[in-house]
């Protein structure tokens, strides 16, 4: 029965998914007996967390049971106060956790002050790659101290993203545009450069109809601040639209965009373009734990070429542009040698009935 509960635990968890960060999503079940009385999960503008609500639906029932939880019960004082304790104090006499918590404020300590307080403790780790999984970007940001950055592209079966002269129209169709908006909706930031934003006077917003615990924060990579004012993006922007530029930008264009509200930072990189690892930093110290790209070729290959990307997303249609003219989804100079290709691991295929599919792998890295 254990792993049924968990993963009815993991189900309610899913509820939280893009309604949390910088927090886990994370479910949890009271059990008494064969009975469940309490179930629990967490979202920013709930505030408590899963133990919590589980608790508080359990009532006195929550004494002598079980409680079931995807991840470590928190042990330290934040927006709510520890859930270690609040299981202690409710009387509980068992917690069975998928996973330790990976923040170093917690890391194993919430596991202990339950067990010093005499309730029996177990990590059931055979659900832990699901785990993680629903987490991410919250366990990659714990572990490494930067945003989970995945590459996104719609792409011809020939790995074409524009032709030479009209593209007018969608490469993928509305079934997979619409996943799209389910993948926008788990990220906390989206990135495009400047040439996407003047050609196809996009919003990048997040379009799926859910809770946010944030608005997504849109950011355009502008050299020179080129960003036209009557652009759908700055017209749109209500603090939500980042811009970066290199330190030669122009003042004045500075200006006129920070007067309509958008926030502008210089971020020198190679070539005088912006530098990626820069805004990867910039959005870690603001706990923003996830970012998604959705650029043109020549970005993407930077991206690509940084080392800045973990995860690739690529969604592929049934059709071919070919012609050396169409844009490949990575332009730049590229590798120059077969031998030199970037390489990626943990392939996994998804599919976009009837006829569309989705490549996910993780790039290799030192």
């Amino acid at each position: 029965m254990t792993t049924q509960y968990l993963r009815e635990a993991l189900d309610l968890a899913r509820k939280g998914q893009g309604r949390v960060s910088p927090n886990p999503a994370v479910g949890a079940v009271v059990v008494r007996g064969d009975h469940v009385v309490g179930r629990g999960f967490h979202t920013w503008s709930g505030i408590k967390h899963a133990e919590i609500l589980a608790l508080e639906e359990a009532g006195d029932a929550a004494r002598g049971a079980t409680v079931y939880v995807t991840l470590e019960p928190c042990s330290h004082e934040g927006r709510t106060g520890p859930c270690a304790g609040a299981l202690v104090d409710a009387g509980v006499a068992r917690v069975v956790t998928i996973t330790q918590d990976p923040n170093p404020q917690v890391a194993g300590k919430g596991l202990e002050h339950l067990r010093a307080a005499g309730v029996e403790v177990t990590v059931d780790s055979s659900l832990v790659a699901e785990a993680e999984d629903l987490n991410r970007p919250f366990f990659h940001f714990m572990r490494t101290g930067l945003p989970l950055v995945t590459l996104k592209s719609a792409l011809t079966l020939d790995g074409k993203i524009a032709a030479p002269e009209d593209n007018s129209g969608w490469i993928t169709s509305e079934r997979a545009r619409a996943h799209v908006q389910q993948v926008r909706h788990l990220h906390d930031a989206i990135l495009t450069g400047i040439n996407t934003v003047i050609s196809d006077d996009c919003l990048l917003t997040d379009r799926s109809g859910l809770e946010r615990s944030r608005p997504l924060l849109r950011i355009v990579l502008d050299s020179l601040l080129r960003l036209p004012l009557d652009s759908r993006m700055v017209q749109s922007c209500q603090g939500d639209v980042l811009v970066v530029c290199s330190s030669v930008a122009p003042a004045w264009r500075r200006q006129a965009l920070e007067k309509h509200g958008v926030e502008v930072i210089a971020a020198d990189g190679p070539g005088g373009r912006p530098d990626l690892h820069a805004v990867a930093r910039e959005l870690a110290e603001r706990k923003y734990l996830s970012l998604m790209i959705e650029a043109g070729s020549k970005v993407n290959w930077a991206a690509l070429e940084s080392g800045v990307v973990d995860r690739i997303l690529f969604y592929y249609a049934p059709k071919i542009l070919g012609g050396i003219q169409s844009l490949p989804v990575a332009g730049g100079i590229g590798r120059r040698r077969r031998i030199d290709a970037i390489r990626f691991h943990g392939t996994r295929l998804h599919s976009i009935p009837p006829d569309e599919f989705v490549v996910e792998a993780w790039l290799e890295k030192d």
